[in-house]
């Protein structure tokens, strides 16, 4: 027998992932799409707040609109109004007036 007639004929699966790890995704998918609706109609009622109490947690009526404008439908705005909101407390600590 030549070597060229000792070809081996290897029939090598691709690996795919199991279904169960595409449903794991598309439910964290979905988690995280539901998380991000229900921040946003948090910060749509952020909007109805009068301008004290908006004070009280460290942002004003032109942040939130602002940063609802700004984000998508899809998007969480919560994670930038809390960035605000803890940057103005930190300058307050600072004796410094809130931008």
């Amino acid at each position: 027998m030549r070597t060229t007639e000792r070809i081996l004929d290897l029939d090598l699966a691709i690996s795919q992932p199991p279904r169960t790890a595409h449903l794991g995704h598309a439910l964290v998918w979905i988690r995280t799409r539901w998380t991000s609706l229900r921040n946003r109609l948090a910060a749509n009622n952020l909007a109805d707040l009068d301008d004290r109490l908006l004070n009280d947690v460290g942002l004003s009526r032109s942040d939130v609109a602002q940063v609802l404008k700004e984000a998508g439908l899809a998007d969480d705005p919560s994670q930038q109004l809390t960035r605000l909101a803890k940057r103005r407390s930190e300058q307050a600590l600072r004796g410094r007036k809130a931008e």
